[in-house]
C-alpha cells in the first residue's frame, strides 16, 4: 500500500465511477433507440451504429439532437406504467369479490353483535367467506 498513495486511489475511484456511468448512459441512449416508435428501421440502425461504432461521439450528438426527445418518452413509459398498474390494482380488488366478502363480514359481524349467531356460527361463517 506504500507504493499507491491516497490521492491515486481517488483519481482511481473518480475514473472507475465515471467509466461506470458512461456505461449507463450508453445502456440509456440503446433503450432509447429501440423504444422510440417515430424512427423508422433504417433510422434506429443508423444511430446504433454511429453509437456502437464511435460511441462517445455518437452518445454526445444523441443527446444533443434527440435529448428532449429521450426525457418525454422517459415520462410518457413512466405514467403508462402506473396507468396500466392502477388498472391491474383495480380489477384485481373489483374480479377478487373482496368487496361482496368485505359486505358479508360486515353483515355477519353486525349479527353478531345483535346476538343472532353465536361467535362459533361467526367464526364458521367468516373461514368461508375468506376462503
Amino acid at each position: 500500500m506504500d507504493d499507491y498513495p491516497l490521492l491515486n486511489l481517488f483519481w482511481t475511484m473518480l475514473w472507475l465511477f465515471l467509466w461506470v456511468m458512461w456505461f449507463f448512459l450508453l445502456f440509456k441512449v440503446v433503450t432509447d433507440i429501440f423504444r422510440d416508435h417515430s424512427l423508422s428501421g433504417w433510422g434506429k440502425a443508423g444511430w446504433l451504429v454511429f453509437v456502437l461504432v464511435l460511441p462517445y461521439l455518437g452518445v454526445l450528438v444523441y443527446l444533443i439532437a434527440r435529448g428532449r426527445s429521450m426525457g418525454e418518452r422517459d415520462a410518457k413509459q413512466v405514467k403508462e406504467s402506473e396507468e396500466a398498474f392502477r388498472a391491474y390494482v383495480q380489477k384485481a380488488a373489483a374480479s377478487g369479490g373482496s368487496s361482496a366478502s368485505v359486505d358479508e363480514l360486515s353483515k355477519l359481524s353486525a349479527l353478531k353483535d345483535k346476538g343472532d349467531i353465536t361467535q362459533e356460527e361467526f367464526d364458521r361463517a367468516k373461514a368461508k367467506l375468506l376462503v
